[in-house]
């Protein structure tokens, strides 16, 4: 089970923070999201600074599409660490704005995060490229937030879209 998504801007500014708890836990879940950036920008960086190595690999792949390995847009971090309750998974996008994912679901299989990742970034694009929205400051869209609680409530069934 999903208990919290967040949205931190590239200066870790807090864009979106949602918990998706019955307890009053909510600052918990922010200083989990919050320790869990250290992580991201550790692993943003190596994958950035690997920079001339996805360029060959990106030359290698369109050469070979059924090469297989990495491609030049995973952004997936994967696990980022465990806690006792929680294990906590990381998104990089391009614009290296970060997707922090919060579940007590011990047995999370990488698919399911990888395509809640997918469906996250696609309404975080629609929700930023309104135009009424102020680049950097935080995502108050209810539309935004009711599809974010639609992905929270899908995880794990195997639906996409």
């Amino acid at each position: 089970m999903i208990v919290c998504v967040a949205v931190v801007g590239h200066q870790n500014n807090p864009l979106y923070i949602q918990s998706f708890t019955e307890a009053d836990d909510a600052l918990k879940l922010h200083h989990i999201v919050h320790c869990s950036l250290d992580v991201v920008d550790e692993r943003g960086q190596r994958l950035f600074l690997d920079w001339p190595y996805w360029c060959k690999f990106a030359a290698m792949h369109v050469n070979n599409p059924k090469k297989s390995g990495p491609t030049l847009n995973e952004t997936f971090l994967g696990l980022l660490y465990p806690t006792e309750n929680y294990k906590v998974y990381g998104y990089l996008t391009n614009t290296k704005v970060k997707f922090i994912l919060v579940t007590t679901d011990m047995d999370a299989r990488d698919a399911d995060v990888r395509n809640f990742f997918r469906r996250f970034h696609s309404a975080y694009v629609d929700a930023v490229s309104n135009p009424f929205h102020v680049p950097g400051k935080k995502i108050t869209s209810r539309s935004f937030a009711e599809r974010v609680s639609a992905i929270v409530k899908s995880f794990g069934s195997g639906s996409a879209g």
